[in-house]
């Protein structure tokens, strides 16, 4: 496992990783806002084809944008991020998808729960993405383009696109080959 953008802080220990985002992080390119930015953390490995990631993550949300979750990284123009995203106030679950351009997706999360479980299946050129809170069941969320036959890095990924950073804690962590 190895870090694109390693962050200032971070440590691992007991089957858990703790990560303090850095300040002005994401992975966005261009829609709607009009910038590009690549300096978003993810902790992962370089997969040839088709692998199953499974994660759980909890995270101390502090500012808008705030966000912690799974990446599936080709290069900088095409990528895909989901996990927890606090936008509006509230903890969001949200996607998104970048193939040139960003696309989001989010839907509302309870207001409360403690962690996030989140499964993406690469298939071909598909990644089913699926997740829980809680001891709740895996429900598929969305389906969506991924380049085939194309290396990407995957793993465990967060960001503080505004705000000062925050801490997110992965655990249950797998990542195989299919």
């Amino acid at each position: 496992m190895d870090w694109f953008n390693e962050p200032s802080k971070w440590s691992a220990d007991a089957g858990e990783l703790v990560v303090h985002a850095n300040p002005q992080t994401d992975f966005w390119r261009i829609t709607g806002y009009g910038y590009v930015r690549d300096n978003a953390h993810i902790y992962g490995e370089v997969m040839p084809s088709d692998f199953d990631l499974a994660l759980q993550v909890r995270g101390d949300y502090t500012s808008q944008y705030d966000q912690a979750g799974a990446a599936v990284r080709i290069d900088e123009r095409r990528w895909i991020k989901s996990g927890v995203e606090l936008f509006d106030g509230r903890l969001r679950f949200s996607t998104v998808v970048t193939v040139d351009n960003s696309s989001w997706m989010f839907a509302d999360l309870p207001e409360v729960f403690s962690v996030l479980n989140l499964s993406l299946a690469r298939r071909g050129d598909s990644v089913e993405i699926s997740y829980s809170t809680d001891q709740n069941k895996l429900e598929l969320a969305s389906v969506v383009y991924l380049e085939p036959r194309t290396s990407a890095l995957a793993g465990m990924m967060c960001a503080s696109p505004s705000g000062e950073g925050f801490s997110a804690r992965f655990a249950e962590f797998t990542l195989r080959a299919c």
